[in-house]
């Protein structure tokens, strides 16, 4: 078992983590620390010990390794998260350290979805004007400029939900709803009605807590521009969830850079 854990943290599945490795019973590892980019005001505390900011890049990260001993690394941001997912796996090589991606896995379309794949925000925003005006836009607070620059986007209208304040610029017709989920069938339902939505947008977050928003669009006949997740960084074993990260962490004779990719 790993001495010192960092988990990179931010998502359900971090904070589950966080908690059974520490929790009464299992075996004793000497240090349990979750890291929080600190982008979100009230964040909820997992278990352990917590440190909050940036490490300012990849060789800032490996500093911090060093300096802390850190055994083993588990990547266990959003999906999304990329740009630290890619200075996790620069610093683990850099240091020689133990590292795994913990990512959830992504939705995928059942009879009766009208999904438009996207690459990226970009793309999501240009297949816009041909789909609708009145847009449920659910991929953050973060790249909303994308959709202000889009063509056309003077003529639609966006629903934008956080669960902080979106970042400028936004796109002239805006409405802002700052909320968390997870969020239920029947309330997604009556929001989509209320607002006159008549088109989805969203990022392949994956997971239960947000996916009602996706069954409450197909209930009411209405595209999603579903922007696809950015794959791992190459060479890091993936798994899909908490008890797979287990597994690993506790194989007999330890976790190493060389584990085998349990992604099935």
């Amino acid at each position: 078992m790993p001495g010192h854990i960092l988990v990179l943290g931010g998502t359900t599945e971090a904070r589950q983590l966080a908690a059974e490795l520490t929790a009464p019973g299992r075996p004793a590892t000497t240090r349990v620390t979750t890291s929080l980019a600190g982008r979100v005001a009230r964040p909820r505390t997992p278990a352990g010990d917590l440190r909050i900011g940036g490490f300012g890049g990849a060789r800032g990260l490996a500093d911090w390794l060093r300096t802390h001993d850190v055994e083993t690394v588990v990547d266990a941001t959003h999906p999304f998260a990329d740009t630290i997912s890619a200075h996790a796996a620069q610093a683990a090589e850099a240091t020689g350290t133990a590292l795994l991606a913990l990512r959830r896995p992504g939705w995928t379309a059942g009879p009766g979805d009208r999904w438009h794949p996207a690459r990226d925000l970009t793309h999501a925003a240009a297949l816009l004007p041909g789909l609708g005006g009145r847009i449920f836009l659910t991929t953050g607070r973060l790249g909303l400029a994308a959709f202000a620059a889009a063509p056309g986007a003077d003529r639609l209208h966006f629903l934008v939900r956080s669960v902080e304040p979106p970042d400028p610029p936004l796109p002239r017709h805006t409405e802002v709803i700052l909320d968390r989920g997870p969020y239920t069938v029947e309330g997604e339902t009556e929001l989509l009605r209320a607002h006159a939505v008549d088109v989805l947008v969203t990022k392949d977050s994956g997971g239960p807590a947000t996916a009602a928003k996706l069954t409450a669009a197909r209930h009411l006949g209405l595209p999603v521009v579903m922007v696809r997740r950015p794959p791992a960084p190459d060479g890091v074993p993936v798994v899909h969830d908490v008890p797979s990260a287990l597994r690993i962490l506790y194989a007999e004779g330890g976790f190493s850079r060389d584990a085998e990719d349990t992604c099935p």
